[in-house]
This record gives C-alpha cells, structure tokens and sequence, in this order.
C-alpha cells in the first residue's frame, strides 16, 4: 500500500516519527508522500524525507497560506530539480469554503503551481473545497499542455469529477469514504474507473472509521482500503494492487 497524501511534519505524527514509520510498514505500507503547506512545513519535509528511504515529499503551498506565501514556478522547479525525493507540486488549489487567503492570491499562486508541474512533468496535487468551477475553469486553460493532475482528498460532485476525467485527472479517497454520512462520495467512487484511483490518509486529520475521532496516521490507511473494496465489490489485495499501480505510473513514469 502506499499514503499517497499525509502531513508528517505536523503533531503528532512529527515527534513519533520513529513509531510512526514503523508501524506503517508493519500494516504494508511501502511509500509514504509528506506534503508541503507552506514554505516552513516544506523545511521541515526536507528533513523528513532523508528519515527513511520510503518517505518521499512535495512542494507546494496550501490555498490557506497564499496570502502569507507567495510561490513561483520557478523557485517550485528550483527545489524539484534539486531534491530527487521532492516527487510531487502541492498541495495547491482552492478553498473558498473557509476563504482564508485572498481568493485572488489562491488564483494567482495556484496557476503558478500548474505552470510548475507542466514545466517538470510532475504531479500537481490538488486542494478543491467550494471552488468546483473556478478549479475546473483554471485547469482547463491548461488542458493543451496535459498537466498530470491529482485531486486529493476528492469529495467534489459525480458531475465535478465527469469533467475531472476528461482532463485525465486522478482521485484519491480519503478517510471520508468511511463515515456514515458519504453516501454521495461512495457512488461517485463507485463510478471512478479503478485506474484512476489512490488512497491517502491526510493524516493527522481525517481519520477513517473505526479510528474517527483520533489523530490519524498512515497505518490507519488499512481501514479505507478495506472500505473501497467494499464500494467498488472488489478484493482489498486488488484494491492495493491498483492503488499502488496507479501511485507509480503518476509519479514514477
């Protein structure tokens, strides 16, 4: 299995480190994507990657920190040519949910993000809350250039993710495939084709049930793979062999 998508450098899973690494392989785990917020959380990401050889990172700065941030495509391909384990750009995107940045700084630092990952051929991962149309509008202005494109966390509508597709754009399903409550996002999983599916934890928030209410980490990445299993009728080990399949061919290829 792999995390696609978790925050390592955050409490508690930073101080545990040691543990936590060590119980993730004991679950299966083989890698492990710590993503970058802001530019202190991608200091300390290029720490945590040298801790052990499955751990990679991203770069990148969160919707929320765009106003506090200000990122460019360049200083993103600087770190990305320089850092071999810096594998992905993000997290980017928009939240106009919370509004805790400009939403024209989001727009702004978001675009650079994309021009970023066309220019490297890297993974863009990507934050969408309460900004269906204005991450598909911005994203489809890139169409043409074929950015690689990894919606994470995806709780956006079967229609958002229709239109996702047609941009060859990946989904990962997060903890909140497991509470009660997500019917809608089950179906919409149910639909996805399988290859173009990955799990994360985004730990430490978001833990899947029966875990909710804890700080999550990636060992508890087990309990959504056994929940997509039972979404798309299919066996856990096939569910792990795709997710796993489809993590490598994004990042790796």
């Amino acid at each position: 299995m792999i995390d696609s998508h978790c925050h390592l450098d955050h409490e508690p899973l930073l101080s545990d480190l040691t543990n936590v690494i060590k119980r993730s392989k004991e679950v299966g785990i083989k890698k492990i994507l710590t993503i970058s917020t802001s530019f202190k959380s991608f200091d300390r990401i290029k720490k945590i990657i040298q801790e052990d050889e499955m751990i990679y990172g991203t770069i990148g700065i969160h919707p929320h920190e765009t106003s506090e941030n200000k990122i460019t495509s360049d200083i993103i391909v600087k770190n990305i040519t320089e850092n071999k384990k810096i594998i992905g750009i993000g997290e980017t995107g928009l939240d106009f949910y919370y509004n805790n940045s400009d939403q024209n700084d989001q727009k702004i630092s978001f675009k650079e993000h994309i021009e970023a990952a066309i220019k490297t051929n890297s993974p863009l991962i990507i934050h969408s809350r309460d900004a269906e149309k204005s991450t598909f509008d911005i994203l489809s202005d890139y169409k043409n250039q074929n950015p690689k494109i990894l919606m994470h966390c995806f709780t956006g509508s079967k229609d958002f993710a229709k239109k996702l597709l047609s941009l060859n754009a990946y989904f990962s399903a997060s903890g909140i495939i497991t509470f009660k409550n997500s019917q809608n996002l089950q179906e919409t999983f149910k639909f996805l084709p399988m290859d173009k599916i990955l799990i994360e934890t985004d730990s430490p928030f978001l833990a899947p049930v029966p875990n909710r209410g804890k700080k999550n980490e990636p060992s508890f990445i087990d309990h959504i793979a056994q929940k997509l299993a039972v979404i798309k009728s299919i066996s856990k080990s096939e569910i792990v062999n795709f997710t796993t399949n489809n993590f490598n061919k994004l990042f790796f290829n």
